[in-house]
């Protein structure tokens, strides 16, 4: 990665910190009438481009419209990085889910190709207050560039849009370190760690650990399966709203927010025609009767599948759904050619969480936020998990029903 006076010396960018230590004034931000519109909006004042090797000419930073531009989705495919979340069908959902208003980024080429891309909302958070998001409601995503001159030349464009409004702070969500030094006052900070399994070409040379905790899987999977337990994918909303049910009890005993049923709704109707979405429900049939036990969420594009949603019954926990249900969609993955299987973040005080994900051979990656102009305290976790509130909020979110839950976590959702 450049360092800080690289990326100066590459594309002369305004706003980042000069030799002198000052901070360039701001451009002005582009016509919001332009965004709503899906035009593109000049932003070529933002990177002045002073030195090029033989590879690459960027020309300008544009603003577009990612469900109009097929230069978003090529670049995507192109890109071996690119996930679920940069996808123009999950920008539509989290913006159509919680109103968010988007502002998308792209680095144009002197031809008006792509070398980079950076999707992003509006939020306002009751406790955050303004803030440019890469992205909310998502885990991470960030921007998606060809070579470090990309990356820094849209960092720098979106620093820009927030110095230009006062009390407004800048949030990227990476799957690694690297932003590091390419403007002044983008801090960045470790985040919660995910779980990630690099799989095999092939299903038959999948192992999930050594040999005994393989064989205690494969063990796992045999016994709920001599039980009654097999697995299908979802086919109709009906099966999706009997799903949300388990989800809102899960949530509910983890004392997490759930999301509310519309966002599902809309992944259903956005993401699932794609081929972006899966909902793998595990049932008992036994004696004529079939039993929803677990069902769970992957979303899949480019390289990667993701454990994104799980739900399921605490009494049945026993026939091992959730097992069986994994089982299947790592074997899936690898025979679709999918090369990771991200089984998503766990926080620290998580432990049981972990040893699940940690036994299918899935290795721990750090995630990071990047800030501008510095993280809000609520975000450097002051509510440590160990402290007497939260048991308290505990004990009363698991007693509260399960509609006002859903209700509360709405809420919440949308103003974070």
């Amino acid at each position: 990665m450049t360092s800080q006076g690289d990326a100066q010396s590459l594309l002369g960018i305004k706003g980042v910190a000069t030799s002198t230590g000052q901070i360039a004034s701001s451009q002005p931000l582009a016509d919001e009438a332009a965004l709503s519109t899906g035009k593109q909006a000049d932003l070529g004042d933002c990177v002045n481009l002073s030195h090029t090797d033989l590879r690459t000419r960027i020309a300008r930073v544009v603003e577009v419209d990612p469900q109009t531009d097929t230069r978003w989705v090529g670049f995507l495919a192109a890109h071996s990085d690119s996930l679920i979340y940069h996808h123009p069908a999950w920008l539509q959902v989290i913006g159509e889910a919680y109103s968010h208003q988007p502002l998308c980024l792209a680095c144009e080429d002197s031809d008006g190709g792509f070398r980079g891309v950076l999707p992003l909302f509006h939020t306002r958070g009751l406790l955050t207050g303004r803030r440019l998001s890469s992205l909310p409601h998502t885990p991470v995503a960030g921007p998606l560039a060809l070579d470090d001159q990309a990356m820094a030349a849209l960092v720098c464009a979106a620093v820009e849009r927030v110095r230009g409004r006062p009390g407004t702070s800048l949030q990227l969500k990476m799957p690694r370190a690297g932003l590091d030094g390419l403007v002044e006052g983008l801090r960045g900070a470790p985040w919660e760690g995910t779980y990630v399994l690099e799989l095999p070409k092939q299903p038959d040379q999948l192992r999930f650990g050594d040999s005994r905790n393989h064989g205690r899987i494969k063990w796992a999977v045999n016994k709920a399966t001599k039980l009654g337990v097999q697995v299908r994918p979802a086919e109709t909303e009906g099966e999706l709203r009997t799903w949300y049910e388990l989800y809102l009890d899960t949530m509910s005993w983890h004392v997490v927010p759930p999301r509310p049923y519309r966002f599902f709704k809309l992944a259903w109707e956005r993401l699932r025609p794609q081929g972006l979405m899966r909902l793998l429900l595990a049932e008992q049939h036994e004696a004529g009767r079939s039993k929803l036990l677990a069902g769970s969420i992957f979303l899949m594009w480019g390289q990667t599948v993701v454990y994104a949603y799980n739900g399921r019954r605490r009494e049945d926990l026993s026939l091992r759904p959730n097992d069986v249900i994994q089982w299947l969609a790592i074997h899936d993955a690898c025979r679709e050619g999918f090369r990771y299987y991200d089984l998503g973040e766990v926080e620290k005080h998580q432990q049981g969480l972990a040893e699940f994900k940690a036994k299918w051979g899935a290795e721990p990656r750090q995630l990071y936020r990047y800030y501008y102009p510095e993280a809000h305290e609520l975000e450097r976790g002051i509510f440590m998990p160990s402290s007497y509130s939260r048991q308290l909020v505990n004990a009363v979110w698991r007693r509260l029903p399960l509609n006002v839950t859903a209700r509360l976590g709405d809420w919440i959702y949308r103003y974070l």
